[in-house]
C-alpha cells in the first residue's frame, strides 16, 4: 500500500493587531501570530514566569507528607512508569529527595512484560518485599484504584504524582498532584509526569525553606561535627539547586510529546539553556554525545528524536532501570558505558520495529484495499509483534494512512497489549472510555492522552474490539477527516533563503508538539540530484532568481528521477560539515510541479 497523499494547507494569520516586538525578524512574527502567541510575554522563557506550585490542588498535603517523611527518615519508594518520561521523573525525586535530606530513597520500575503498567497489586506486592513507609508513583498512579488500596493494606502511605487523565473513581491516596484531576485549577494542563515531579520538588523545597530546616539541618551538622567529628557531616543538606535538574525535565517534557504551551516552553528552554552551556547531567549530556550532539547546538528536536529514543529503548526492550541509572549517575566515565548500552538496545529497538512496520503494511497491502476501503478506526494484530514497539508501529502507520491506529502484541496466553495514537478530530482515551461504556466487559483496562493511550483486552475479543472501535471513530471522523494535512507556514521571498534566517528561527523555540517547528512551502527547480546514504535523495533546487540551494529528502530515494520541478514543504536547516555551516532545505514532502 502506498501512502496516503497529504494535502499542503497553509496556517491561517490571526486578524487581531500584531502585539509582538517590533525587533522581530518578519517571518518569525508571522509563525508565532500562526501558533496563536498573543502577546510578547509568551515569548519570555525565563524561570521568573513559571506558573508557581501553589496552584496545583493537592500540592499542600503532598508537601506536609514529604515533610514528615525527612523529619522522621522514612523508608521513600518511587515507583516509576518505564518510559523516558517515568524515568526522568524518578531522576528528579531521587536526586531532589537526596539533596533534601532523605537518606533511603530507593525505585521500583515495573517490567512491563510481568506487570504492566502502573502501581498495580502485584507491583504493591513487590514493593511490600523493601518495606517501605511512603510509595511515590510517578508519571502513574492515576488510575490504580486497587494498588492504592493494596498498599494501603500493607500499611505503606501513598502520594500520587501523575499528569494522565483520571477515570471515574481516584484511587485513595494519602496525596495526589496531577493537574487534570477534577477540580484542580493549574493553568497548564500539558505538565508532563516529570513536570509534575519538578513542582513538587519546587514546593517541597519552599516549604522546607520557610520552616528552617536547611538551616536547622547546617547547625546541627556543625553541632554533630563538633561533638564526634563525623556522622552527619556525611551527607551536606545544604538547599538544592533545583534549575540544575532542568535538563532532566526538558528531556522528560519534549519525549512525553506533550503540547509545549507557554509553561512547558519555559521548562524546555531552561534545560536545554543549561544542555547548551555543557551543563547537566552525565547521563543526558552522555545519550546525546553518543549520536554526536555536542554541547552549543543541542534542540529540543535532539531531545525528542535523539536522547528520547535511546532511553525508552531499556523500557521498550530491557528494563528501565538502565535508563534511570545512567540518569543518577553523577560519574561521566559510567555514564558514557551506560549510554552506549542504551545506544545499542535503541538500535535493536530500530530494527525490530522496521520489521513489525513492514510486517503491517503488507497485511495492508494483502488486503486489497485503497485509503478510502480502510475502516476510519484500524486495528492491526500479529502473533509476533513485540509489546514494546506496537506504539512505535502504530504511530508509523497512522502517519501513513491517516487515521487512528491500534497496535496489539500478545501480552499473555489469553490477553493482548494494544497501543493507540490518533489524529487530530478524536481524543483518543475518550473514544475508549466511550467503547467501554457501549460495550461492558469488552476492554480490561486502558488509559492515557488525547492523542496516545494504552489498553488490555481478551484475545478472543479482538475482532469485537476491532469492530467497536470503527463504529467509535466513525462517529467523531468523517472520511474528509481522515485527509492526511501538513499544515505549512507558506513561502519564503527569495531574499529569505539564507543561512542567519535558519538561525534564528532555531533560536526561535523550543519547537515541538503543540508549538511545531516552522515549515515552509514552495516550488523548485531541480538542478541536480543523487542517492545518499542508499536511501536518502540530495538535491540542489534553485526558487526564482535565487543561489543554488541545498536539499535533503529522507527516505525518499524512490522519487521519481524525471522531475525537474517539484513543489515541496521544507524547513530552513544549518547544514555543518568539516567546520563549513551552510543553508540547507529538510524536506518533510515533495510532488511534481
Amino acid at each position: 500500500m502506498k501512502p496516503a497523499d497529504r494535502i499542503l494547507c497553509r496556517r491561517p494569520q490571526p486578524v487581531s493587531e500584531d502585539p509582538l516586538p517590533a525587533e522581530l525578524h518578519p517571518v518569525l512574527r508571522r509563525i508565532y501570530r500562526a501558533r496563536q502567541v498573543g502577546a510578547a510575554a509568551e515569548l519570555d522563557c525565563t524561570l521568573e514566569r513559571l506558573l508557581p506550585p501553589t496552584l496545583l490542588l493537592g500540592m499542600d498535603r503532598a508537601v506536609a507528607l514529604l515533610d514528615q517523611a525527612l523529619r522522621q527518615q522514612r523508608r521513600i519508594l518511587i515507583v516509576a512508569d518505564f518510559d523516558a518520561d517515568g524515568a526522568t521523573s524518578c531522576a528528579v525525586v531521587v536526586r531532589a529527595l537526596t539533596q533534601m535530606g532523605a537518606k533511603d530513597v530507593r525505585y521500583l520500575v515495573p517490567n512491563r512484560f510481568e506487570y504492566g503498567y502502573g502501581l498495580t497489586p502485584e507491583i504493591v506486592a513487590l514493593a511490600a518485599q523493601q518495606n517501605p513507609d511512603l510509595i511515590i508513583t510517578v508519571d502513574n498512579g492515576i488510575s490504580s484504584v486497587a494498588g492504592v488500596r493494596a498498599a494501603r493494606a500493607h500499611g505503606m502511605q501513598v502520594l500520587i504524582t501523575d499528569h494522565h487523565l483520571p477515570g471515574a473513581e481516584l484511587p485513595e491516596a494519602d496525596a495526589i498532584v496531577n493537574p487534570n484531576q477534577p477540580g484542580d485549577a493549574f493553568p497548564s494542563k500539558h505538565l508532563a509526569g516529570v513536570g509534575v515531579a519538578f513542582y513538587l520538588m519546587l514546593a517541597l523545597r519552599a516549604h522546607l525553606r520557610a520552616s528552617g530546616w536547611f538551616a536547622d539541618r547546617t547547625e546541627a551538622r556543625a553541632a554533630e561535627q563538633g561533638s564526634s567529628g563525623g556522622g552527619f557531616a556525611q551527607q551536606d543538606i545544604t538547599e538544592p539547586n533545583l534549575a540544575l535538574l532542568l535538563d532532566l525535565v526538558a528531556l522528560g517534557t519534549v519525549a512525553d510529546v506533550v503540547p509545549l504551551d507557554a509553561n512547558n516552553r519555559i521548562l524546555v528552554a531552561q534545560g536545554l539553556a543549561r544542555l547548551n552551556a555543557g551543563v547537566g547531567s552525565p547521563g543526558v549530556r552522555a545519550l546525546l554525545a553518543v549520536a554526536k550532539r555536542l554541547p552549543g547546538r543541542i534542540t529540543a528536536m535532539d531531545l525528542g528524536f535523539v536522547a528520547g529514543p535511546r532511553l525508552n529503548a531499556a523500557g521498550r526492550l530491557a528494563d528501565m532501570s538502565l535508563g534511570i541509572a545512567c540518569l543518577l549517575t553523577d560519574d561521566a566515565a559510567a555514564a558514557q558505558q551506560m549510554a552506549r548500552e542504551l545506544d545499542t538496545l535503541n538500535r535493536e529497538r530500530r530494527g525490530i520495529e522496521a520489521g513489525m512496520q513492514n510486517q503491517a503494511l503488507a497485511a495492508l497491502e494483502n488486503l486489497k484495499l485503497d485509503a478510502a476501503g480502510l475502516p476510519r478506526g484500524l486495528c492491526l494484530y500479529d502473533e509476533s509483534w513485540h509489546q514494546g514497539v506496537i506504539g512505535l508501529v502504530a504511530a508509523r502507520i497512522k502517519e501513513r494512512v491517516h487515521r487512528p491506529v491500534i497496535a496489539f502484541a500478545r501480552a499473555n496466553e489469553h490477553e493482548l497489549k494494544g497501543s493507540a495514537r490518533s489524529v487530530a478530530g478524536l481524543h483518543i482515551r475518550d473514544a475508549l472510555d466511550s467503547i467501554a461504556a457501549r460495550h461492558p466487559g469488552l476492554l480490561s483496562k486502558f488509559g492515557g492522552h488525547a492523542m496516545a493511550a494504552g489498553l488490555t483486552l481478551a484475545r478472543e475479543r479482538f475482532d469485537a474490539f476491532a469492530q467497536a472501535f470503527d463504529a467509535e471513530v466513525s462517529r467523531w471522523l468523517t472520511d474528509d477527516d481522515l485527509q492526511g494535512r501538513l499544515y505549512t507556514d507558506g513561502e519564503l521571498a527569495v531574499e529569505d533563503f539564507s543561512l542567519s534566517l535558519a538561525e534564528t528561527l532555531r533560536a526561535g523555540g523550543p519547537w515541538g508538539q503543540g508549538f511545531p517547528e516552522p515549515l515552509f512551502d514552495g516550488c523548485f527547480d531541480v538542478l541536480e540530484r543523487r542517492i545518499v546514504g542508499e536511501k536518502h535523495l540530495k538535491l540542489t533546487l534553485r526558487t526564482g532568481s535565487s543561489k543554488p540551494i541545498g536539499a535533503i529528502a529522507f527516505h525518499a530515494a524512490a522519487t521519481p528521477s524525471d522531475w525537474t520541478r517539484i513543489r515541496a514543504a521544507y524547513r530552513l536547516d544549518v547544514n555543518e560539515y568539516q567546520g563549513n555551516r551552510s543553508l540547507q532545505l529538510v524536506l518533510e514532502h515533495l510532488e511534481s510541479a
